[in-house]
């Protein structure tokens, strides 16, 4: 399995990589919460997926980015996830967060915001306790990586165990089109044929308009991106 991105084209997806469109659902208060299946493809061997947002056959490549004059340079450099990441300290945890990432999912925001539970782990009892669970809980739900959990016990990331796959985001925002969800390691390539940093969760643009391209960041959210389905 591997995705091998063209330069001002799509992504090429090889090895029988699953396809599956998620809805990312919300709570009263507009903060997401879960993850809601509502369409699987058939399996394909190769597939490409539309990396401009002007396919008329989304997700998929229809050949719009030779027509619309595409750039898709990809400016997010080859850097890791450490580089960027600062740390926020709890009691027997700490989350890492690499801002840069950021695509707008906002599981980051449910009850209290992420990093302000991280800190309340510490309070003493079960409010410590709860609070830690729900910085836990969050933080492996954002999509794009930008927040990660290390257990100091363990020294080691929490991270979910997700199929290897790619999950085409819709919302939270009602009505947006949102990233391309890549899952359980799928490596990523540049045009260059440089992988990127190997992840358990990375989100790729597919509306043409990030500014850290291959990355998403939630520039969808701007533009009003629909992919039409």
């Amino acid at each position: 399995m591997r995705i091998d991105i063209q330069e001002n084209g799509p992504y090429i997806v090889r090895g029988s990589v699953p396809l599956l469109r998620l809805e990312i659902v919300t709570d009263g208060a507009g903060a997401a919460v879960a993850y809601r299946e509502v369409h699987r493809y058939p399996v394909q061997e190769t597939y490409a997926l539309c990396r401009c947002g002007a396919s008329k056959n989304k997700p998929f490549c229809d050949g719009a980015h030779g027509v619309s004059g595409f750039d898709g340079a990809e400016t997010a450099g080859h850097r890791d996830f450490f580089d960027d990441a600062q740390a926020t300290l709890g009691a027997g945890i700490t989350l890492l967060d690499a801002q840069r990432y950021c695509m707008g999912a906002s599981f980051c925001h449910q009850d209290r915001r992420t990093w302000a539970e991280t800190e309340h782990s510490a309070d003493p009892g079960e409010a410590g306790e709860a609070a830690a669970a729900s910085a836990r809980r969050s933080a492996s739900q954002c999509p794009s990586g930008r927040l990660v959990m290390f257990v100091d016990a363990r020294g080691e990331a929490e991270e979910l165990d997700l199929e290897p796959s790619i999950a085409l985001l819709e919302g939270p925002q009602p009505g947006i089109s949102s990233a391309l969800w890549v899952r359980g390691g799928v490596p990523v390539f540049g045009a260059d044929g440089q992988p990127y940093e190997p992840r358990n969760r990375v989100t790729l643009c597919r509306c043409g308009a990030s500014r850290i391209k291959p990355y998403c960041d939630g520039a969808h959210c701007g533009i009003g991106f629909q992919d039409g389905l």
